[in-house]
């Protein structure tokens, strides 16, 4: 299972904010490479980026600080917020993003989503954030009538690399995982899942590698993000990709 530490970003300075409100966003630091540093320093081979104003405008608004991660980081980085074209996808791509995270456009062009899938192999993650079940969209400041699971169906046969779920009443709340949603929807789609949401500590690490993905890569846990937990101490890095790692 994969450990993404995450790097969300609102007018270039790294932030977390509190069940996605942008006006409840703590400051964690304004040098955004050198925190993928950091945290590839500590054993980090992915990271997990958001552009937070992007979400809300469609397209990137923090895309030097992003271009800086790319640039110094060795590893894999997954990037999501606003990505809602076939130019900013294949831009990204281009720039060494190595895989795409789109949620608005999943709910409102979901063919455009499949054909991204077909044309990039392994590269496009679709988010599926639930408010109460249902999918929030345009950053999570809208809340549609479609549910989680029927947005998650139709890219079952899509391509799609895996699914990202956030329980946004977790986010950045340390809660702990919503685990028992994560592996459900996992389990009624038979795609790999990525859990976020309310991680607050190494006990969330081990019950989500319980039921990471089978050795042929269907259904089950792929991965978790992990972002307040990381920045205020309460999870260790290293240990938690241990944890991963040994399942």
């Amino acid at each position: 299972m994969i450990v993404f530490p995450a790097i969300d970003l609102k007018a270039g300075q790294i932030v977390r904010l509190a069940e996605g409100d942008m006006a409840r966003a703590t400051v964690y630091g304004d040098d955004p490479a050198a925190q993928a540093m950091l945290f590839s320093e500590q054993g980090a081979e992915y990271l997990h980026v958001v552009d937070l104003d992007g979400s809300f405008t469609g397209h990137a608004e923090n895309r030097s600080a992003v271009e800086a991660i790319v640039e110094c980081f060795p590893g894999h980085v997954q990037l999501g917020g606003g990505i809602r074209t076939r130019e900013a996808v294949e831009g990204w791509f281009d720039l060494g993003v190595s895989r795409i995270v789109m949620g608005t456009a999943a709910l409102t062009n979901p063919e455009f989503v499949k054909d991204m899938a077909r044309a990039f192999p392994g590269g496009i993650v679709v988010a599926v954030d639930a408010r109460d079940g249902m999918v929030a969209t345009q950053g999570w400041s809208e809340v549609s009538t479609v549910r989680v699971g029927d947005l998650a169906r139709r890219f079952q046969d899509a391509g799609v690399a895996s699914l990202l779920f956030t329980d946004i009443g977790r986010d950045g709340m340390l809660k702990g995982c919503n685990i028992d949603a994560t592996v459900d929807l996992a389990r009624a789609t038979g795609l790999p899942v990525i859990a976020s949401g309310g991680v607050k500590g190494i006990d969330d690490i081990r019950m989500l590698a319980l039921h990471a993905v089978t050795a042929d890569g269907h259904g089950g846990i792929e991965g978790v993000i992990s972002g307040r937990a990381l920045y205020d101490g309460r999870l260790d890095l290293a240990a938690a990709i241990a944890m991963a790692v040994r399942g």
